[in-house]
């Protein structure tokens, strides 16, 4: 979804951002002390959060298929046509599979709730396993067309690197 961002500066607030949808924009409410980096910072950081708040109210299996639909015509040419996508909770090592020869694809739940740019990708990555089923340059090469391939693979990145991360225990007496 694109949509116009406004931003709206408040004295009165100290600390908090918040952004909601209002028609076809976005409106971040930041501090007025707020710096133009914070200021960028944050509403790219309210962006991913409201994506990742709609992408987990609305994606069931059909949107999935639907979506999966749109993804192969726009950067595929259509060619990359599942016979079934949908979600799966039994892959917590992978973000997605593919079967070329059911045409089948499977998404991970955990997918669910981050932004739609990251669960595209993801679902385009494994459309291109339809048409190419390895790793290799051809395959990479079918997912250059998609803008935001190098962003999503980083959000991804950062997921598995957060898991990795050592829980912090509270002090004594916590």
């Amino acid at each position: 979804m694109t949509s116009a961002v406004e931003v709206r500066r408040s004295a009165r607030r100290r600390r908090t951002v918040s952004a909601y949808r209002e028609g076809d924009r976005t409106i971040v409410l930041i501090p007025a002390r707020m710096s133009e980096a914070e200021e960028q910072r944050w509403v790219g950081v309210m962006l991913d959060k409201l994506a990742a708040q709609e992408s987990r109210r609305t994606l069931g299996d059909g949107e999935l298929a639907e979506r999966a639909e749109r993804l192969s015509t726009q950067y595929l040419g259509g060619r990359a046509t599942p016979a079934s996508v949908r979600w799966v909770t039994n892959q917590n090592t992978r973000w997605g599979s593919c079967t070329p020869a059911e045409g089948s694809i499977r998404l991970s739940h955990r997918l669910q709730g981050m932004p739609e740019y990251v669960v595209d990708y993801v679902l385009l990555h494994e459309l291109a396993h339809l048409l190419v089923p390895g790793h290799g340059p051809r395959f990479w090469r079918l997912l250059e067309a998609y803008p935001r391939t190098e962003r999503a693979r980083g959000y991804l990145e950062g997921v598995v690197a957060a898991a990795r991360l050592p829980h912090p225990t509270p002090p004594d007496g916590a």
